[in-house]
């Protein structure tokens, strides 16, 4: 049987973005609570019987959350364009290598609505 486990964490995080619609005010500096969740799936290891120790996932989430949590995303080195979509790669390439086994990214901004999924498959 195959599990996927998952841990959510939080961010408050400010950024610029160039855009069609809605220009004016996505131009200008503003800030957003931004919520990510990681999964892994896999089968638990027959030692431990977990897919991921809980603990080892929340102290990589940690690193990755110092780069972006009261940061200024445009400036962050290697997240590129500060989309939903850039952010779910931008974690997911952080995670990858100590957390093979992600099965999906998600951040949203629940205040407005907006969600995307990574699926690294």
């Amino acid at each position: 049987m195959n599990y996927e486990l998952s841990q959510k964490f939080y961010f408050e995080a400010a950024h610029t973005l160039h855009r069609e619609i809605d220009a004016e005010g996505s131009r200008r500096v503003h800030g957003h609570t931004y919520h990510a969740q990681i999964f892994v799936r896999g089968r638990p290891d027959p030692s431990t019987r977990m897919v991921a120790d809980l603990g080892q996932l929340r102290r990589e989430i940690e690193h990755v959350r110092d780069q972006l949590d009261h940061r200024f995303l445009d400036e962050v080195p290697g997240l590129g364009a500060p989309t939903l979509e850039g952010l779910c790669a931008f974690i997911y390439r952080s995670l990858s290598r100590a957390l093979p086994n992600i099965s999906k990214v998600r951040v949203e901004r629940p205040a407005s609505g907006d969600c995307c999924d990574l699926d690294p498959a």
